[in-house]
């Protein structure tokens, strides 16, 4: 058997790489400043071969993800594709919630405009009310401490469209209008900023209706970065929107293979929900809402696709138990309002959809 260590440095602006025998972490952070670490090795006995890869943190030396990837010898560059993949892909939410807990721990009085974006990520991927109302306003910390910082208009426009998405907008035509300017500010200043192009796609699309902008926008923080799961599931929603539940569903599930634990799993279950419910199978798009609602029972949509896929497979006692906790998260919906709710483009998934929550017990 042979092997070799490689440690890789991830550093602000460039990186460095040392091959053979790793140097202590603790002290590579300290000599070159950075404070995460990439260490791996590869292992080949025969014609087998084991890549391990682990994330750790210079300042303490704590582990803050690991994996490992086995394949044949002859397949080497299928097996560098997959071990790039997935470590780009996983690396990125590792490092947000490694930095979100850094800085939960500092003293409020040393908190900086991204500091102020990372309390807000903490808020944002809860998606509760009382959360998003707090991550708005660390999002509008941010901005009046960093104007031009591009993530930080996208995720508050995001805060907007999750507001509507749920019922919460106490002034709805004053909401949407800040939510789309917000969104059309995080394009602007975020042109080569995956998070910022995603999020504030998705926003638009939402909140000004623009779903052709919205999918582009979204398209094009995949060319930035493709292993960004994120832009694979809200991509996914406005394809679902858009008529192509099928083509959504490869989205989601390209999401939650990127990035398993993902702290926004429930979301990529209510999408797959939604689309399984568009492309007719009422049993699927169940369990898949289910699962969404067990993790966050004040999600209006998966609470929307549970009553009418139930409905529309037949289980009456099942839909009407949705109904009538949909009733209770917002007392406003009705089936005249759904295009209001939700940005659909083709009258036959509206017509799916309404035929379900009218026949769950959903009012005119």
């Amino acid at each position: 058997m042979s092997r070799f260590k490689l440690l890789f440095v991830i550093a602000r602006n460039s990186s460095f790489a040392y091959k053979g025998r790793s140097p202590d972490i603790r002290q590579v952070g300290r000599e070159l400043g950075v404070r995460y670490v990439l260490e791996g090795s590869v292992r080949k006995a025969a014609s087998k071969v084991r890549i391990t890869s682990q994330l750790i943190n210079s300042e303490n030396g704590a582990h803050i993800w690991a994996d490992r990837l086995d394949g044949a010898l002859e397949n080497i560059f299928e097996l560098q594709d997959q071990v790039t993949e997935n470590v780009v892909g996983a690396i990125a939410p590792q490092l947000e919630r490694a930095e979100i807990e850094r800085a939960r721990q500092k003293p409020t009085d040393s908190l900086d405009a991204y500091d102020h974006y990372l309390r807000g990520m903490t808020n944002l991927h809860r998606g509760s009310r009382e959360s998003i109302d707090e991550a708005l306003a660390r999002f509008n910390r941010a901005l009046r401490l960093d104007p031009n910082f591009a993530s930080a208009h996208a995720m508050a426009a995001w805060c907007h469209m999750w507001r509507k998405v749920n019922g919460w907008m106490t002034d709805r035509m004053r909401e949407i209008a800040e939510g789309a300017r917000l969104a059309r500010r995080a394009v602007e200043l975020g042109a080569d900023d995956a998070g910022a192009l995603t999020r504030g796609g998705s926003a638009l699309a939402h909140l000004a209706g623009d779903l052709d902008g919205g999918i582009a926008l979204i398209d094009g923080a995949l060319v930035l970065n493709p292993n960004l799961a994120s832009a694979w599931f809200l991509g996914g929603f406005l394809r679902i929107w858009n008529g192509d539940p099928d083509g959504a569903i490869e989205h989601f599930a390209r999401a939650m293979r990127l990035s398993p634990l993902d702290p926004e799993m429930y979301r990529m279950q209510a999408g797959m929900a939604a689309a399984h419910l568009f492309a007719g199978r009422f049993d699927t798009a169940s369990s898949w809402a289910e699962k969404s609602f067990r993790q966050l029972p004040s999600f209006l949509m998966p609470v929307g696709v549970i009553a009418a896929s139930h409905a529309l497979a037949g289980r009456t006692d099942e839909a009407q138990r949705a109904i009538s906790h949909l009733r209770d998260l917002d007392p406003t919906l009705r089936l005249s309002n759904l295009r209001d709710w939700l940005p659909f483009r083709r009258p036959q998934d509206l017509a799916t959809f309404a035929d379900g929550l009218r026949r769950a017990g959903l009012q005119e």
